[in-house]
């Protein structure tokens, strides 16, 4: 998946996202860029992929996030066959939040 999207504007657009300094440059940056239903749908598959990694039942991740039953599978798909990006995060979250 990942040459499918390799292009010079992903790039530019990585390259843009890593010089955000913070959490209020995100929220600025993102809502220029992004309509407030995808960035909901961003963090929707973030809070999913996280229930789905603490081993959380279909059922509960409905309730608790309002993501369809198709979602959850995406992003299940994701965690087992995807790239890692979700582990890399979640690790590198709960290294921040420990030096905390």
């Amino acid at each position: 998946m990942i040459d499918k999207i390799r292009s010079e504007s992903m790039d530019m657009l990585f390259e843009a996202i890593l010089t955000l300094d913070s959490v209020e440059d995100c929220y600025r940056f993102f809502d220029d860029l992004c309509t407030s239903i995808e960035l909901k749908a961003f963090a929707q598959r973030l809070q999913v992929a996280k229930l789905l990694d603490e081993h959380r039942v279909y059922n509960s991740i409905v309730t608790e996030t309002g993501a369809s039953t198709a979602t959850i599978s995406r992003v299940n798909r994701s965690l087992k066959d995807g790239n890692d990006g979700y582990d890399m995060v979640f690790k590198r979250l709960e290294n921040k939040n420990a030096d905390k």
